[in-house]
């Protein structure tokens, strides 16, 4: 078994979503990922803290989107801050990555632990987002309505841009998203 190779982590994470799909995450071990990948277990150790990294790595990639986003837009108010960081946020999943996120969340939607790390992820953004307004001037509370809001329209495109036999992309999804949040905000 080679000790490490080149593409190590891509393969892992390959063969890793293989084996969570045909067997289950949870009857999985961090062993047969590293021995399927042809590494050793301390390879998989130099890459991903446990299993669950292999879902969870690109986090940091993943809200720095969102707030490249936010912070290269020249709007103040809070709802339309939120809107261009959405647009940043994106640009994480360009249409080749769909099949991949399909994928991913069939694996998480089999786990209740990997359920609640997804939420820990969506609230870590959502916090993300909150501190980016503040600093930006936006108080508090509204900042928190308005990355809250934004962060559920956000889910809600991700849930539609993965579901079986929808070819829209992914931000014709959200322009839809945030024309109902839209909506919601002007029915008063």
């Amino acid at each position: 078994m080679a000790r490490w190779a080149a593409g190590s982590e891509g393969r892992l994470k390959q063969v890793a979503m293989d084996l969570f799909l045909q067997r289950g995450f949870d009857d999985v071990t961090v062993g047969e990922i590293a021995e399927a990948a042809g590494v050793t277990e301390r390879t998989f150790f130099r890459y991903f803290a446990d299993k669950r990294e292999v879902l969870f790595v690109d986090q940091a990639a993943y809200h720095a989107h969102f707030l490249d986003g936010l912070a290269a837009s020249s709007k103040t108010a809070p709802m339309a801050l939120i809107e261009d960081a959405l647009r940043g946020g994106a640009e994480f999943f360009p249409e080749e990555r769909r099949p991949l996120s399909r994928a991913r969340q069939r694996v998480i939607d089999s786990s209740a632990a990997l359920l609640e790390r997804e939420s820990l992820k969506r609230a870590s953004l959502t916090e993300a987002l909150t501190n980016a307004l503040i600093v930006r001037g936006v108080a508090p509370l509204t900042a928190a309505l308005a990355a809250q809001s934004g962060t559920a329209a956000f889910s809600i495109t991700f849930a539609g841009w993965i579901a079986e036999g929808e070819t829209r992309t992914f931000i014709e999804l959200l322009d839809i998203a945030v024309g109902e949040l839209k909506t919601l905000f002007a029915e008063r």
